[in-house]
C-alpha cells in the first residue's frame, strides 16, 4: 500500500485518533503505571512492566501486577526501604526468562539510582540529544549495571548502540515523556521533549511500516529504528512517536 505523503499522514493521523484513547489502556501494559499517582511509583511500575513486555499481553499484565503485589503496591517505597528478607518474597517469580534473580537485582539497582543519581528521569535526560534518546538509553544501561550484578540480568535491558531497537525502553519513554491530550501516555517527565522519542519497533509495527513504505530494512534492529524515526519525524516532527498507536493498532487489531 503506497500513499503519497499527505494521504499517508492523513491515514495514520486517523488511526492515531482511533487508538490513542482511554479504552486502549485496559488491554495494554500501560495500565500498570496508571494505577498510581506518585511520579516515582508510576515510573518504577512502568519500567518493570515494560521490562517484561514481550509475549502474550494478558500474561504481561498479570505478571506485572504480581510484581506490584509483591512490592506491597508501593513500588517506590519498596525500592527505597526493602531488606534482603523482603526480596525473598520474589523467590519463584518468573515471566518467561525474567526471573527472581533479575527482579532482585533490578530493585537493588533502582535504589542505587534514586539514592546516588537523583532518579530515573535524571539518568536518562542527562544524555538526550536534540533529536534522539538512543545514546541516553545506552548510558542508562551502564548506570543500571554499575553495581555487582548477575551477567544473565544484563540481557533484560537493551543497548541501542549495540544494534538493538530497544523496543521496551522506547515504549517506556513514550509513556513517561509524551504529552498526551487523550490521557493514555503519562507525560510525567518534563525534561525530555517528545520530538526526541523513538517508536517502539516490534514485529507488528515493523510489518505495518514496511507495507506503508515507511521502512525498507528487513530486520527490526537499531538501523531499522533509525530509518523509521526519519520517516515518522517527516510526518510530525514534534510528536513522531504518536504513530506507534497507528502502527500498533493496524497490526494487532486490524491485521493490516
Amino acid at each position: 500500500m503506497k500513499l503519497n505523503k499527505s494521504d499517508l499522514k492523513e491515514f495514520l493521523d486517523e488511526k492515531v485518533e482511533k487508538y490513542n484513547r482511554l479504552d486502549f489502556i485496559e488491554s495494554d501494559p500501560i495500565k500498570i503505571p496508571h494505577r498510581y499517582n506518585l511520579k516515582e511509583d508510576m515510573e518504577i511500575s512502568g519500567f518493570l512492566a515494560a521490562t517484561i513486555a514481550w509475549g502474550n499481553r494478558k500474561s504481561i499484565i498479570k505478571n506485572a501486577n504480581k510484581m506490584m503485589d509483591l512490592m506491597g503496591n508501593s513500588p517506590y517505597d519498596f525500592v527505597m526501604s526493602h531488606t534482603d528478607e523482603d526480596l525473598e518474597g520474589f523467590n519463584g517469580y518468573a515471566h518467561r526468562t525474567f526471573n527472581s534473580i533479575d527482579i532482585k537485582y533490578f530493585i537493588k539497582s533502582l535504589r542505587n539510582i534514586y539514592t546516588n543519581h537523583n532518579g530515573l528521569e535524571q539518568v536518562i535526560s542527562a544524555n538526550v540529544s536534540s533529536n534522539s534518546t538512543q545514546l541516553a538509553i545506552s548510558e542508562f544501561k551502564k548506570v543500571f549495571f554499575e553495581l555487582d550484578h548477575p551477567i544473565r540480568t544484563t540481557k533484560h535491558i537493551s543497548d541501542p548502540l549495540k544494534g538493538s531497537a530497544a523496543k521496551r525502553i522506547n515504549m517506556w519513554l513514550r509513556w513517561n515523556c509524551r504529552k498526551d491530550n487523550a490521557g493514555v501516555d503519562l507525560g510525567i517527565w518534563k525534561t525530555i521533549d517528545s520530538s526526541t522519542l523513538s517508536c517502539p519497533l516490534d514485529v507488528h509495527s515493523g510489518n505495518v511500516a514496511r507495507k506503508l513504505g515507511l521502512l525498507k530494512r528487513k530486520q527490526n534492529d537499531g538501523k531499522a529504528l533509525s530509518e523509521l524515526d526519519k520517516a515518522l519525524r517527516k510526518l510530525d516532527p514534534h510528536d513522531p512517536v504518536k504513530y506507534d498507536f497507528a502502527l500498533f493498532g493496524l497490526g494487532v487489531f486490524e491485521g493490516f
